[in-house]
């Protein structure tokens, strides 16, 4: 790390946008590089005294998750050719690399251990050799770049995933392969693809018992751009929304809030239990009265009158 990198990269770390790895390397060279330490110290002033002059509210862990993947959907009508896409899949890697020289040295000592591993077994082969083990390694998130396509086999549980690393890959299994239930929660959230979202989402849709996966599932609910995958992630939750107060919040969240009828039409099917809840009759009664669908309306109103009076 020299110093014109962190001079770059001062305002990243002064509002925590730098990677972990990133962050300590920059702390280790200010403290021994006078120049840079000043340099930090004269930015951390300056972002001090602009928070007194134009005070703002830190944008919440939710909106920045929001916003990036708003930010993935609008990237995806200006994707470049296939040609170029590994090369600037690779590229990305590389930037990631540049920023963490302690995983660079990992992963040089890594490959430089494999060698020498790979020679000694050929020099001292023996005469039995015990069989492969058929365990897959375990996949790191941080290798992947992202998912390219989930293909269900019909008729059965197996799923065929095929992901980026540095050069394209595939893994194959069951739906409850930990390794596939993985790779699917990274398509879920961070696939910049519409149709591999959706096709992972409705996969994971079959699994809601797990606490994860109904993470993923409310993430999509709320946060996802495409209503195709809002309407699968709400498939999936359905069975859990009397349940699990998570769940009831974010169904009603999308009653409330969603741009598409569609979505806003299921979301009022799968409260219909909980209408005598105090939070779900309100939005129903404030629906009935002021949402500008006639259909949703109608719906509150229908749901509202099946209600019993309370004495």
């Amino acid at each position: 790390m020299n110093c014109a990198w962190v001079k770059q990269n001062l305002t990243l770390y002064i509002y925590d946008e730098l990677p972990d790895d990133a962050r300590h390397e920059l702390e280790q060279h200010t403290e021994r590089c006078a120049g840079c330490a000043a340099d930090l110290k004269t930015s951390r002033e300056f972002r001090g005294l602009m928070s007194e002059v134009l005070p703002a509210s830190e944008p919440t862990p939710n909106l920045l998750a929001a916003s990036r993947m708003r930010l993935a959907e609008a990237l995806e009508s200006a994707e470049p050719s296939r040609r170029w896409r590994w090369t600037l899949d690779l590229a990305g890697w590389l930037q990631q690399v540049r920023f963490a020289p302690a995983l660079a040295v990992v992963l040089l000592m890594i490959g430089f251990a494999g060698g020498v591993m790979a020679s000694y077994k050929l020099v001292n082969k023996p005469t039995d050799i015990a069989p492969a083990s058929k365990t897959p390694p375990p996949l790191s998130q941080a290798s992947i770049a992202g998912i390219r396509s989930i293909l269900p086999d019909p008729g059965s549980r197996k799923v065929e995933i095929q992901y980026d690393t540095v050069q394209p890959e595939k893994v194959e299994g069951l739906i409850d392969d930990p390794r596939i239930q993985q790779l699917l929660l990274f398509a879920a959230r961070s696939n910049y693809n519409a149709g591999v979202r959706m096709d992972s989402v409705d996969l994971l849709a079959q699994r809601p018992e797990d606490r994860q996966v109904r993470d993923a599932l409310i993430f999509a609910l709320r946060y996802d751009a495409n209503p195709g995958v809002r309407l699968k992630a709400l498939d999936g939750l359905g069975p859990f929304v009397q349940n699990d107060t998570s769940v009831r919040n974010a169904v009603l969240e999308a009653l409330l809030n969603d741009s598409n009828p569609g979505v806003r039409s299921e979301a009022i099917v799968l409260l219909k239990p909980l209408k005598a809840d105090a939070a779900v009759r309100q939005a129903l009664q404030q629906l009935s009265r002021e949402d500008k669908s006639k259909f949703i309306r109608s719906e509150s109103q229908r749901v509202l009158a099946t209600i019993p009076e309370i004495d």
